[in-house]
């Protein structure tokens, strides 16, 4: 737990000395310019670091050599051809026996994407990232790689469909499908959510929503053809994640006190207002998907751009100062109770051991 608190700390400082809003004036690098790199290099080195060098560390790390194995003997497994790709090329390289190598690719291409879509999408870098931190994204990536690795790039992605760049958004979506598949249901959710939610789009939401509640069996049975696995297993449970509509009707009245100011004209934070809602009505509506987070993540993970854009458009200082201090409090606390649950079945990231030693 010390080393999780003690990167966290070390690479929010780090990230205090980014400043992503900067506009160069001229073709040569300059000390901002400079220092966003170095300071960019070493938060994903120490990042990077941790995620590589684990051992047998998250509740899926086992499961995952086996798969690795079972690749490596042409049987038949649960993951994704891309997936299956990556781990048969870097077994030809590494060897048919080495594992760690795998998850350090993997480790490698998802932290890289993480940081540049916070880099590129949150109007504060710093305070962004630190929600990335706080919110457990990144430690919860030492675990189900394939789905962490497939929601940085959708992350990353989301830039493109908010431009209206959707050649781009679907290549980038199509290739974190080959790792995993949940990540398609963005393609019709991020593109409902880049449109001007007028009386029929609201009408829409709520027929959904009813249709939810009234057709659940029809909506499993869709789910159970893709996922047959999941089918009265341990993760068809029904429950929802009350913390995460919490968090997202906090957010969204926040969001609303200062609509005018930050979001009404603003197409990218109304794209992470209207996912946010998203998150509420998911986490509310659809709690009988087995693992509704593996869903809801797509949304909600919006909020960590969301909060600091609205944040440097408040006009008030005082204000400003004081929903910045709130916050803060808030996701300290958050990251709190994720350490706390760090250590059992459903992570399993403590104790931390690394083959480096």
């Amino acid at each position: 737990m010390v080393l999780y608190i003690g990167i966290t700390v070390l690479t929010i400082l780090l990230a205090g000395a980014v400043n992503n809003r900067y506009v160069p004036q001229g073709k040569v690098i300059e000390r901002q310019q400079l220092n966003n790199y170095i300071f960019l290099i070493t938060i994903f080195a120490v990042l990077f670091l941790i995620s590589a060098g684990r051992y047998y560390v998250g509740n899926d790390y086992g499961e995952y050599v086996d798969i690795f194995l079972k690749i490596h003997q042409n049987r038949n497994v649960s993951s994704e051809f891309g997936f299956n790709g990556v781990v048969r090329a870097i077994q030809f390289l590494c060897g048919e026996e080495q594992f760690i190598p795998i998850f350090a690719v993997i480790a490698f291409v998802t932290i890289f994407f993480f940081l540049k879509a916070v880099y590129e999408q949150a109007d504060w870098f710093a305070y962004g990232f630190f929600l990335f931190m706080a919110c457990g994204y990144y430690l919860s990536s030492l675990n189900t790689i394939r789905y962490y690795f497939a929601l940085a790039i959708a992350m990353y992605a989301a830039k493109y469909i908010i431009k209206g760049d959707y050649v781009r958004f679907l290549l980038w979506i199509a290739v974190a499908a080959c790792f995993h598949k949940t990540v398609l249901i963005v393609i019709p959710i991020y593109w409902f959510a880049t449109r001007q939610w007028k009386r029929r789009e609201i009408a829409a939401v709520l027929i959904l929503c009813a249709s939810l509640l009234l057709f659940k069996d029809f909506y499993r049975k869709i789910i159970f053809m893709i996922y047959p696995y999941y089918e009265n297993s341990a993760f068809d449970t029904g429950n929802t994640s009350y913390i995460n509509i919490a968090k997202g009707i906090c957010i969204f009245i926040f969001a609303l006190l200062y609509y005018k100011e930050a979001i009404k004209d603003n197409k990218q934070n109304l794209f992470y207002f209207y996912l946010n809602i998203g998150s509420i009505l998911l986490y509310l509506f659809a709690s009988f998907i087995p693992e509704v987070s593996r869903i809801g993540y797509y949304l909600n993970v919006f909020q960590i751009f969301l909060i600091p854009n609205i944040l440097v458009r408040i006009p008030d200082k005082r204000q400003k100062r004081f929903f910045t201090i709130i916050i803060t409090l808030a996701y300290i606390l958050y990251f709190a109770i994720f350490l706390h649950r760090a250590g059992g079945v459903e992570l399993r990231i403590i104790p931390y051991h690394t083959w480096i030693m």
